[in-house]
């Protein structure tokens, strides 16, 4: 192996052992549950206010008809297309009074953050919630531009998909690749933000950068996966007597409980990165 890959080598198994090291003692189930439940409550107004922000250029009607024709990337299988229409119809049609109040409990998942990161770090933390809920508010200067990017992209990849006329191998890893890639950079842009001002602790913005960039990677690989999940015909409502509802919002609740101990894991990570580069890197 070549002296770089050595040097490569031996920071990551520093990283590893840094972040271990971090996270040793810790719930880091219970804080991942507890910022799940923040997620319920706060997840679907961010992307209401997102389909919103859509409707402010083109209006509520047209902005409908953009969102709707990008159905074609919903897998079919499992009744997400229904879920996602009304959806769609909701945010674009939510109007003035309806975005600012959506805006409420959106912010609640920056207080699921930051109670989540404390039981893994416990501090002193003076407004814990209103602090969160505020840092997390800010972050809605940042949703027209994101929300437009991806109804942008989503035009592109829609053509590709097997229902827009597309097919074979190459149109699926392009979807793929778009996907991955707008998923990952607005993750990274958010994440930055999450891990520097709505989390605890006193991260650099280059390390937040960095890390937040690195589990933006992990967390929208494992949304490819979700929407693979998606297409496959299994009744989510059989280990519920037949009630679909129940089995979906059951099913969504694991991969979002699952996906929370990656962000906090990789926020784990940020931080062991922080106390390395103030240490000074080995």
């Amino acid at each position: 192996m070549s002296g770089a890959g050595r040097r490569v080598l031996t920071e990551v198994r520093a990283e590893v052992v840094g972040t271990r090291r971090f996270l040793a003692g810790h719930d880091v189930a219970g804080a991942a549950a507890t910022l799940t439940y923040f997620a319920g409550i706060a997840l679907v107004a961010w992307l209401l206010v997102a389909l919103w922000t859509t409707s402010w250029f083109v209006g509520a009607d047209a902005a409908a008809r953009r969102w709707q024709a990008l159905d074609v990337l919903v897998p079919p299988d499992m009744g997400a297309r229904p879920a996602y229409a009304l959806l769609v119809t909701a945010g674009t049609h939510v109007g003035l009074l309806g975005g600012l109040v959506l805006l409420f409990p959106g912010s609640f998942y920056g207080e699921g953050v930051r109670r989540a990161c404390l039981t893994i770090v416990p501090q002193p933390d003076r407004f814990t919630g209103w602090r969160a809920r505020l840092a997390m508010t800010a972050l809605v200067v940042v949703v027209p531009l994101l929300a437009w990017v991806f109804l942008l992209v989503g035009e592109l990849m829609a053509p590709l998909s097997p229902e827009g006329g597309g097919g074979g191998l190459g149109a699926h890893l392009v979807r793929i690749m778009l996907a991955f890639t707008t998923v990952w950079l607005s993750l990274g842009l958010v994440l930055t933000w999450v891990f520097k001002v709505v989390a605890p602790g006193r991260l650099g913005w280059v390390v937040s950068l960095v890390g937040a960039l690195a589990t933006g990677s992990f967390l929208a690989g494992f949304l490819q996966g979700f929407t693979l999940f998606l297409s496959l015909p299994i009744d989510v409502g059989l280990p519920f007597a037949g009630l679909g509802v129940v089995g979906g919002v059951v099913a969504v609740g694991l991969w979002l409980y699952v996906l929370h101990l990656f962000l906090l894991v990789g926020w784990a990570a940020t931080c062991a990165l922080q106390r390395r580069v103030q240490e000074g890197l080995p």
